[in-house]
């Protein structure tokens, strides 16, 4: 299936390189640095055409954007650091912070060896219930249930709608349902429903990919790795009621320091778009005490940032855009104004 949207998108990219606009405008806007938003990190993906494809890049591109981002003039930092360079004003030139959600294995095992080739820190935000397998990679499990053809009966306020999963647009259709019909708290509960139907074990995904905690203990033991917070659950926090929502960003706190040894400093909001998280979660994460927090708003670092370190935006390095080209487009800072309707400091 052709997606119009990213079709669109990279012409956009292609004529503000081709054309020189890029070249240009990176002086003007081209802020004091970037924070990068990783995935999956891995050479062999398990559905290298799935749904969620994207998700992954290749190690030897990491290999080749690092380097060439270092070439030109790019200092590679922690987290603390960014936070640092931002409230300086981005005092020592420009810097680019590497993040990663959700704690993928192939984050210590294919990515993590890349970056210290390059002396690159990452910083990896955990959801505790993730690793624990008291929630699941959703995203991943319904492409396993529509993949079977099983018809599942979806219940709706007027009543109940039948969803053949053979049916073409059927994996869309799923995902509107958990994450905008069923309530989010009551998501996991309905999507094991559908995957007994399935014959799918809704764990296997998370097993199979993520770090288990002795993973992440190792990963948090070694000199380039941060661990953040994901909060506990990966919930949408912008549809949860405010005290579960404060939970979700607190409790993790608690969590992580009893797992590691050591508080969380720096927050990732889940999903991080307009419709999971505002000005409530912004606020929550103050009371929290974090450091920053990362929304995935399209956008480079600005010095304005120091107002708003609770909701800063990141550049998506993913499978759709899998082009050093592309990334340093969007590291001229000219797609960020393009993206988020003229703003230059990108923020919720």
């Amino acid at each position: 299936m052709i997606d119009g949207g990213e079709v669109f998108r990279k012409l956009a990219l292609n004529v503000a390189r081709y054309s020189g606009l890029a070249s240009i405008s990176r002086p003007l806007v081209g802020g004091i640095g970037a924070i990068l938003m990783l995935h999956r990190v891995t050479a062999k993906p398990e559905k290298p055409f799935g749904l969620n494809r994207h998700l992954s890049i290749e190690p030897d591109f990491l290999d080749a954007l690092v380097g060439d981002l270092k070439g030109n003039g790019y200092a590679f930092v922690s987290m603390d650091e960014a936070v640092a360079r931002i409230k300086s004003g981005g005092a020592g030139g420009r810097f680019a912070a590497i993040t990663a959600d959700d704690a993928y294995r192939d984050n210590l095992t294919e990515a993590l060896p890349v970056l210290e080739r390059h002396g690159a820190p990452l910083t990896i935000y955990v959801a505790p219930a993730l690793i624990d397998g008291s929630a699941d990679l959703w995203w991943d499990v319904v492409e396993d249930i529509v993949d079977t053809g099983v018809s599942l009966q979806l219940a709706k306020p007027n009543g109940t709608e039948i969803l053949y999963c053979s049916n073409p647009g059927a994996l869309a259709r799923l995902c509107d349902h958990l994450t905008s019909e069923v309530p989010e708290e009551e998501q996991r509960q309905t999507l094991r429903k559908f995957a007994a139907l399935a014959g799918v074990d809704p764990g296997a995904p998370g097993r199979k990919t993520l770090m288990n905690w002795d993973e992440i203990r190792a990963a948090a033991a070694h000199p380039l790795v941060t661990i953040g917070s994901h909060t506990i659950n990966h919930y949408n926090l912008k549809r949860l009621p405010e005290a579960v929502a404060r939970r979700e960003i607190t409790d993790v706190v608690a969590r992580l320091r009893g797992e590691l040894g050591k508080a969380p400093r720096h927050l990732a909001y889940p999903y991080g778009f307009a419709g999971a998280v505002g000005r409530r979660e912004v606020g929550l994460a103050r009371e929290a005490g974090y450091l920053s927090a990362v929304t995935t708003r399209h956008g480079v670092l600005r010095a304005g940032h120091a107002r708003h370190l609770l909701a800063l935006p990141r550049i998506s390095i993913n499978g759709r855009y899998q082009s050093v080209a592309h990334v340093r487009t969007m590291l001229s800072g000219i797609t960020t104004p393009l993206a988020n309707r003229g703003k230059m400091v990108v923020t919720v």
